[in-house]
């Protein structure tokens, strides 16, 4: 699984968030967490509720006002939180916007620490005003990272970005929505340009993708710019949308049969004379480039201070201060505890070999149709039509197990053709604040042979309910925090929270009811210890591509296609999967905290509302919130 990195990436600036790049690295070993900072000692002298008030209320409109105004440096993100404001403009992606953002951000940091009274604030605003100065230290610490940075990957997948912002995010209600429409197709054009610029930068510094990403971004942008109207053949993506929508228009009666021609040409001419030129000068420089990649893919320990920044990516993207030797080891730990529980449902399934050869049947029987779905159209269906219902069932028991429930619906959806790729991870895509805009379950499903059944359901609660749609729609939904906590994530609360999720579906009535679906959930657990061995083994340990996959392949049922996809996502992005177990583990670890001291005093809706009710925070933060929780149910 993985969120759409690069809708994200748009909001990196705003809510401080760094989905690469890492702090400053100020003691030896890189491991200090950012946003660990010490708070302000209380003073002797008692604070009354009016003092408290009176703070907290100021503090929440600046943060309201400076929210907003970093906010709207950024159209794009303006545009994914389902607003109108600059819909007819692309960020700016340039070097010189980067150093501006980052100079707004230390100002207003600052400018946070010496107006408000630390002490006269409510313990909640205490959270918003510790989890802004750990955000801000994260966007300012990954700026400093900056030349480390992959600017096009197969995971990122920026290239892919700008179309799927007008096919999926970019609203169309009137003629005036077509018209910014075609302004953002031509600022495409330019913020490609923009990104060629540092990209090559960064490459004059030796920092370099492995070699598999240029392969990936050049195929994938030609799928773009081939077809209509940009060669002979069928209609491409971008331009049987762009007809669609002016059809809708015109059904609509928001536009004149004149305008839609209009509207039809210009937008046709703005594809052959910005867009496709830009896509054509990215897929030059990529494969100009792509002779000085290395030939085999090397990890961040390879690059300019390479250590530092893995070790730097690991805190920010587990929010600890675990060193990547403790979290090879936490892998290792449970890498050995998933297989000894693998072994009891092998034998529940009948399987009578070693637990090596189930897997290996469970990767290779591909015409058992207990193990895969047809490599059809009907089997892709079947698999949309699967995931939906076990979706729909964990919706009628929510009401059990959490107090806050999500307005704002959620979909299962096919991939678009243009981004799709075989075997790559499933993601989930939000919903806007007001539910307009319902989130999507995006899945990967041009071969079949690459998704298993016994991984549909597992998939479906991690993606879905109660995973990824059920957290950030309630963040994006909250009311009574501030803006900004709303529309933060962090790596290892999110993905934490989804992992938990599939283990808490089993709790729920009518979930993994056969040996197959709940080995399908182990393995998808294993998947992610799995991840926190190969990862630092990559990056800090001078693993291979090769001994990474070996493995993978060892230790779970997981097709070749997926397991060198996995592989080469951890490459392209270090650290980054380390957060879903690590954050896990800890959510686990604050239940059975919870648990123990609360006895027949625990709620599991009121515990779940308050690892929800407050939006993304790092662990260090949470594990403040909930034993504060606790406390207060004594």
């Amino acid at each position: 699984m993985r969120l759409n990195k690069i809708t994200l990436a748009t909001l990196s600036i705003i809510t401080g968030l760094a989905l690469v790049g890492c702090e400053k690295t100020d003691d030896t070993n890189g491991s200090q967490a950012a946003g660990t900072q010490k708070t302000k000692p209380m003073p002797a002298t008692a604070v009354s509720a009016a003092q408290q008030s009176a703070e907290t209320a100021k503090l929440n409109a600046w943060f309201e006002d400076k929210f907003e105004q970093e906010l709207m440096l950024s159209p794009t993100s303006l545009t994914y939180l389902g607003r109108s404001e600059r819909q007819d403009e692309i960020d700016d992606y340039s070097e010189q916007a980067y150093d501006a953002q980052i100079a707004l951000k230390k100002s207003n940091l600052k400018e946070l620490q010496s107006t408000f009274d630390y002490a006269k604030l409510t313990d909640d605003a205490k959270i918003s005003y510790d989890l802004w100065t750990y955000l801000s230290d994260q966007a300012i610490a990954a700026y400093e990272f900056r030349y480390n940075q992959y600017v096009f990957e197969q995971m990122n997948a920026v290239h892919s970005f700008f179309p799927q912002l007008l096919i999926a995010l970019h609203k169309v209600e009137t003629g005036e929505h077509m018209q910014q429409y075609l302004k953002r197709i031509s600022a495409s054009g330019t913020a490609l340009d923009q990104l060629i610029l540092v990209s090559k930068k960064i490459a004059e510094k030796g920092v370099r993708p492995p070699y598999f990403a240029f392969e990936a971004v050049i195929d994938e942008s030609t799928k773009i710019i081939s077809g209509a109207p940009f060669s002979e053949g069928v209609d491409s993506a971008i331009w049987a949308d762009a007809q669609a929508k002016i059809r809708g228009l015109l059904e609509q009666n928001e536009i004149t049969q004149s305008e839609a021609d209009e509207l039809s040409n210009n937008i046709k001419q703005a594809l052959i004379d910005d867009f496709k030129p830009a896509y054509e000068r990215l897929i030059a420089w990529q494969q100009a480039d792509k002779v000085n990649a290395s030939e085999k893919a090397l990890g961040a320990s390879a690059l300019p201070n390479g250590l530092a920044f893995y070790n730097e990516r690991l805190a920010n993207q587990t929010t600890t201060d675990l060193t990547a030797d403790e979290v090879h080891n936490i892998g290792l730990k449970e890498v050995a505890r998933l297989r000894s529980e693998m072994e009891v449902v092998k034998a529940e399934f009948g399987f009578a070999g070693s637990l090596q050869e189930f897997f290996v049947f469970l990767r290779d029987t591909k015409d058992d149709e207990r193990l895969y779905y047809p490599d059809t159209d009907e089997g892709r269906q079947a698999y949309i039509d699967d995931a939906t219902a076990a979706i729909n069932k964990i919706k009628k028991v929510l009401p059990d197990y959490f107090g806050i429930l999500p307005k704002a619906d959620m979909v299962v959806k096919r991939v678009e053709a243009f981004r799709e790729q075989d075997g790559a991870a499933q993601h989930y895509s939000p919903s806007t604040p007001d539910g307009s805009r319902p989130g999507v379950y995006y899945a990967h499903l041009s071969d079949m042979t690459a998704m298993p059944k016994r991984e549909l359901e597992v998939i479906a609660y991690h993606e879905g309910l109660p995973g990824h749609h059920m957290q950030i729609a309630i963040s994006l939904e909250l009311e009574g925090v501030p803006t900004f906590r709303k529309q933060s994530y962090l790596n290892a609360y999110g993905e934490g929270w989804a992992l938990y999720s599939e283990w808490l579906a089993k709790q729920m009535p009518g979930t993994y009811q056969d040996p197959l679906s709940e080995f399908g959930r182990l393995g998808s657990e294993m998947w992610r210890a799995i991840r926190l061995v190969v990862d630092t083994g990559l990056h800090s340990k001078g693993w291979s591509e090769e001994q990474a996959i070996a493995y993978f392949k060892e230790n779970s049922a997981i097709t070749g296609g997926q397991a060198q996809s996995e592989v080469r996502r951890y490459l392209t992005l270090p650290g980054q999967a380390t957060g879903y177990k690590i954050g896990m583990l800890k959510i686990q670890e604050l239940r059975a905290l919870a648990e123990k001291q609360l006895g027949d005093k625990f709620d599991i809706k009121a515990f779940h509302d308050v690892i929800l009710g407050g939006g993304a925070l790092p662990m260090v933060i949470l594990e403040r919130k909930v034993k504060a929780w606790i406390a207060s149910q004594h």
